[in-house]
């Protein structure tokens, strides 16, 4: 997820270009910032853990977008249906920017039985 905020050029036209043999004809435009992602785990992960839990998203911006791994629609709104269930995912000036705007972001989400470590980026720091 950190890599696909990084990604400037369009997506689908590079996996198009890949399914004809073409990959080495494009030109990839990277953002030079720095990315960084924090996943949300349902509370019990990997044992067991509830699914079906309502989940509240704030908007996405140009420089922070939660992507979806372990959820889907009920009726109208997001529910978790997996173990790893999202990715707050920022980008910043420099490393500690992204950290700080990732956990930014997931402070936005409204729900209150995930769990997501604390130390992500440290190392990097």
């Amino acid at each position: 997820q950190p890599i696909m905020m990084r990604l400037k050029s369009n997506l689908a036209e590079l996996c198009l270009l890949a399914t004809k043999g073409q990959l080495n004809q494009a030109t990839i435009e990277w953002d030079n910032r720095s990315a960084m992602g924090v996943v949300l785990a349902a509370n019990g992960y990997p044992d067991a853990y509830p699914s079906g839990e309502v989940v509240g998203l704030p908007a996405d911006g140009d420089d922070a977008k939660v992507f979806h791994a372990g959820t889907k629609m009920d009726d109208d709104k997001v529910v978790t249906s997996g173990g790893r269930v999202l990715c707050a995912t920022a980008l910043g000036a420099d490393t500690k920017d992204a950290q700080t705007n990732a956990y930014a972001l997931l402070k936005k989400i409204d729900w209150s039985s995930a769990y997501y470590r604390t130390d992500i980026g440290f190392k990097a720091l």
